[in-house]
């Protein structure tokens, strides 16, 4: 081999090895991400863990909800639910229900009553909002205190996320249990793959709701958390590593139904023995699809959020967790996988392919054992990227990429925009940004009314041909106004104007499609009328402003192009405002201020346009200016 050729092969491993150590996120996070997700499914295929028995989910589910009226339940129902999981005896139990809210002073006062019985061994979760830039400034207080953290070393290394706000309880239940955090950050694709094992709140530290959960199932009293900033906490004499921000890399048994479920209404109706709870770790929480209280994870797209919950507490209890392997060890892996791929030689293209085909099996399988042996989190980007890199995977990669990038425009974009931009995007590639930029977009969400309600009257294929039909007249209209189509969430629609292509009038063209969209669905209900259907109406809601918008996912598996920030977050408020005062369309003044003087006299020769005025939404401290507009 020339000395061109060996110089070559150390500048592909320097390379792969610093970008390892420079831990970029996009690559360590994102793609590395991807590639866990992988050797979970690849491990239950051929080394599938154990299920925990001493687990179990108390579920409120769809029967339950049936039986017992839709969620939330009165305070005194679901304090007998919980006193009948209580008088069991489980080992530990886990309120996966946040009580942001009092209900009335009898039903927080039996709620809390029932849980002041049973404080050693009930733990309930607390809701906590993060943001960047805001932290919690002020005194925490003591019925919160006695959860949080006693034992700190290394304070100074702590990058944990800051708490501005928790939702605390009502003073009738706030005294009466331990409380853990239930704040969860999913990666870039949206799944969530760690656990944050504490976060900061003040000058405090407050334990996870599984971390909580699983102290109390190990007997140790709540002074036995011991956290040592980026190196790990200790519980009931168990050390849990975690990385520099608090987070456990979560150990995933398997899809959604993997831990033994008992519906609620069972529980409340007696039909559950003892023996079925006694000496367990119970968990309680909403698995209802209809209530949204799901997570995406390596094997699942909707597992419920108290599944993941009880993972984690498995993870803790039993000892399996997953590691991530030293970066030394990291390093002499890719340095190792480098070295191998030298033995790659241009005689060929099906012996080139051979050859890397049998050292990619080589290192997928030394990494695979040490994922399903050991427990061990060894990079596999990076040593794979090395052999691909030396293989000489980018000489093909150019030569496909103008091919390959319309083929990725057209796959993207077919979904979420019209034809006529799908072309205009190909024939100018680069007017999308798929990586992640800032740019100032007009946000559209449209929602039914009270659609909840009217799905419980209905069977599952009656509410799938309706929201088919409603859905397909909507997205029509949005394509006819050359919007992008972001997601169906439910029977809420997500669109958005401004982007992938410069749209100058994106406020205007919102606005117009939103009104187009209010007279197809009247002409619908009148459709619905004749053919005997349940009459639909929607609520819409705009808003303006800088968001990032890009691809977000993996090009092998599935990408979505979104737009997330504060502004898509308002927009989703004010559609939630539409109902309060029966307004078709709501616009915030960011999107008002946008509408040009013409526009607007025309928009008042066609509907009702009043100003609400200035209104507290959530989730914002100071209070926006919103007009209605109605259609006749």
């Amino acid at each position: 081999m020339r000395r061109r050729e060996i110089s070559g092969h150390l500048i592909f491993i320097l390379l792969m090895s610093s970008l390892f150590l420079l831990n970029i996120p996009l690559l360590n996070d994102h793609l590395e991400g991807l590639l866990t997700d992988i050797r979970f499914r690849m491990r239950n295929l051929i080394y599938p863990p154990e299920v925990p028995e001493d687990i179990v989910i108390v579920a409120v589910d769809e029967e339950s909800l049936k039986r017992y009226g839709r969620w939330p339940w009165p305070r005194q129902l679901q304090a007998r639910l919980l006193e009948e999981v209580l008088r069991t005896g489980p080992r530990a139990v886990g309120i996966d229900i946040i009580y942001g809210e009092p209900e009335s002073p009898l039903s927080d006062r039996r709620l809390g009553e029932v849980l002041s019985h049973y404080r050693d061994r009930a733990v309930l979760a607390l809701g906590c909002e993060v943001q960047q830039g805001k932290t919690f400034r002020g005194t925490v207080p003591e019925v919160l205190s006695k959860s949080t953290v006693k034992m700190v070393k290394e304070y100074s290394l702590l990058r944990a996320p800051d708490a501005y706000r928790c939702l605390l309880p009502p003073e009738d239940i706030l005294d009466s249990l331990i409380f853990g955090h239930v704040y969860s950050m999913p990666d870039r694709d949206g799944k969530r793959r760690w656990e944050y094992l504490y976060i900061r709140y003040g000058e405090e530290l407050i334990p996870s709701f599984s971390l909580q959960v699983a102290r109390v199932a190990s007997g140790e009293p709540p002074d036995s958390i011991r956290v040592t900033g980026g190196w790990g906490v200790e519980v009931a004499g168990r050390f849990i590593p975690t990385d520099p921000y608090g987070r456990l890399l979560i150990n995933y048994i398997g899809k959604e139904g993997t831990f033994p479920y008992i519906p609620a209404h069972r529980v409340l109706e007696g039909e559950v023995p003892l023996e079925a709870l006694k000496g367990k770790v119970v968990l309680i929480g909403v698995t209802a699809l209809t209530l949204y209280d799901m997570v995406i994870t390596p094997f699942s797209a909707n597992m419920p959020g108290v599944e993941k919950n009880a993972t984690v507490v498995s993870n803790i209890l039993s000892g399996g967790l997953m590691k991530e392997a030293p970066r030394l060890f990291n390093v002499i892996f890719i340095i190792l996988s480098g070295l191998t791929g030298m033995i790659i030689r241009p005689t060929g293209a099906r012996r080139t392919l051979l050859t890397l085909l049998g050292i990619s099996t080589t290192v997928l399988t030394v990494n695979l054992f040490a994922f399903c042996v050991l427990n061990w989190r060894l990079n596999l980007l990076y040593p794979m990227g090395t052999v691909i890199l030396q293989g000489g995977g980018m000489i093909v990669y150019r030569y496909l990429l103008e091919e390959r990038r319309q083929r990725q425009i057209r796959r993207i974009f077919s979904r979420y925009v019209s034809p006529k931009i799908v072309q205009r995007l190909i024939e100018s590639p680069d007017a999308v940004k798929l990586g992640g930029v800032r740019q100032e977009v007009t946000v559209l969400f449209s929602d039914l009314k009270g659609f909840t309600t009217l799905s419980e009257k209905l069977s599952p294929e009656e509410v799938v041909s309706l929201l088919n039909e409603y859905f397909k007249e909507m997205s029509e209209v949005i394509f006819h106004h050359d919007g992008t189509l972001d997601k169906f969430v439910g029977d809420e629609i997500m669109a958005f104007w401004g982007a992938p292509i410069i749209q100058p009038e994106h406020p205007e063209m919102a606005v117009r499609c939103a009104i187009d969209m209010i007279k197809r669905l009247k002409l619908l209900q009148k459709r619905f009328h004749t053919e005997g259907k349940p009459k639909l109406e929607a609520g819409i809601g705009i808003n303006t402003g800088e968001v990032v918008v890009g691809n977000i996912g993996s090009e092998d598996k599935k990408m979505d192009y979104t737009v997330i920030g504060d502004h898509v977050n308002l927009a989703s408020r004010i559609q939630d405002l539409t109902r309060r005062y029966q307004s078709d369309i709501l616009l915030s003044e960011f999107t008002y201020n946008r509408l040009s003087k013409e526009f607007l006299t025309k928009l008042t020769e066609m509907a009702e346009v009043t100003e609400v005025g200035m209104v507290k939404v959530r989730g914002r401290d100071n209070p926006i200016n919103l007009y209605s507009i109605r259609i006749p």
